[in-house]
């Protein structure tokens, strides 16, 4: 089974990472796509930076940074996977990149980093809760 996880460098992100490997050590054949997705420059970057490489780059590195912890658990795993950062939309894009890696499965993380977009928009997880063709598993946070 392909899994899509949705990393955004939150603790709730590793922990659908931590969820998709105790499924993959419950006996499931996993394989894994780590993705990324950095929402598109606000007006003030641009005006600021001036320079639209700078702030891909920028960008880029910043998604790449996020998934770091997530690799880790998987390599620690042993859970095969392919990585890929993104710009756009997050919930759209993520069900996006489900589509063009043909996952059979999201398994996200119920809130993540992006606190003031969920507070205006609804979250992440929910809009791609809806607009998902393909099952998706929510992991929420643990009760403490």
């Amino acid at each position: 089974m392909k899994i899509l996880l949705p990393v955004d460098g939150s603790e709730l992100s590793l922990e659908a990472v931590r969820f998709a490997i105790r499924m993959s050590q419950a006996g499931m054949r996993t394989e894994a796509v780590l993705a990324n997705v950095q929402e598109p420059a606000t007006l003030y970057e641009v005006l600021v930076v001036h320079d639209p490489e700078l702030i891909n780059q920028a960008s880029a590195d910043a998604g790449l940074h996020a998934l770091l912890p997530a690799q880790a658990l998987l390599d620690a795993a042993g859970v095969e996977y392919e990585c890929e950062v993104a710009k756009g939309d997050p919930a759209h894009t993520i069900v996006e990149m489900s589509e063009r890696f043909e996952c059979d499965l999201i398994v996200m993380g119920a809130r993540g980093n992006s606190t003031l977009r969920s507070a205006m928009l609804g979250s992440v997880s929910n809009e791609v809760l809806h607009a998902s063709a393909m099952p998706v598993v929510i992991v929420k946070p643990s009760e403490v």
